[in-house]
């Protein structure tokens, strides 16, 4: 592991870094923010991760949903995921061209939308359905080879935004539409994943149940993403 002994961190920002079994001991940290996949996190000998999971499940009760294992549940989570998402879509439309910008080097809402467009057809219709159908173009994946602007995806589109809209629209009522069809036995059968080498790679073994899971997730935490990037926005025009 790197020790970093005596540095002067201050400002310094880790992105999709893995500090698994990272120790920061006697630190100064004022006005940090962690945002990421954070589990067993101890502060000052206190276990912090499950304050901040309640917290985040006070604030948004649609996670509370999103973990159930019960069929109604899941299909309520969809239905309010549509719901959000279609709330800040009207929310953009009345600042036309915010949608085209970003803060602090996070994606903007279209970058975020297009990224969605292919999460839906990574995780939701080929690990979910089995299909071996080239994703959508306009879809942003992953940065790494050989995924990038792999199986379908064009990096030369600049689509509209009223074009990645309607795309999302009908993802989401065909995700509804599967919900109310699916049982619980299939939910918890493995998941159909092609035995091809097309992302995502580490899906294979898992359960319908767990790809599903990935999908609402991605909606809700990108919508949140969205949703705190637009806010900062507003507020630095508002100055």
């Amino acid at each position: 592991m790197t020790r970093y002994i005596d540095e002067d961190l201050h400002g310094a920002e880790f992105r999709e870094c893995d500090l698994t079994g990272a120790r920061l001991i006697g630190v100064v940290m004022q006005d940090a923010v962690i945002d990421g996949l954070i589990t067993n996190l101890v502060v000052n000998g206190v276990e912090v991760t499950g304050y901040v999971e309640a917290e985040l499940d006070r604030r948004h009760p649609v996670r509370v949903l999103i973990r159930s294992e019960d069929l109604a549940d899941l299909r309520e989570a969809s239905r309010q995921l549509h719901a959000g998402w279609a709330a800040t879509i009207e929310r953009i439309r009345r600042t036309p061209g915010i949608e085209r910008h970003s803060v602090n080097d996070e994606w903007s809402a279209v970058q975020t939308m297009r990224h969605l467009v292919f999460v839906h057809d990574s995780w939701f219709r080929r690990c979910c359905l089995g299909s071996t159908e080239l994703f959508t173009p306009m879809g942003i994946g992953p940065d790494v080879e050989p995924y990038r602007g792999a199986h379908g995806l064009d990096l030369s589109l600049d689509p509209d935004f009223d074009e990645i809209v309607s795309v999302r629209d009908a993802q989401a009522a065909e995700l509804e539409a599967w919900l109310d069809k699916v049982t619980a036995e299939q939910l918890a059968a493995p998941a159909p994943v092609p035995d091809d080498d097309v992302w995502p790679p580490y899906a294979q073994g898992r359960s319908v149940r767990r790809c599903l899971g990935t999908v609402l997730n991605e909606t809700f935490e990108h919508h949140r993403f969205c949703v705190r990037d637009l806010d900062l926005i507003e507020a630095q025009d508002a100055e």
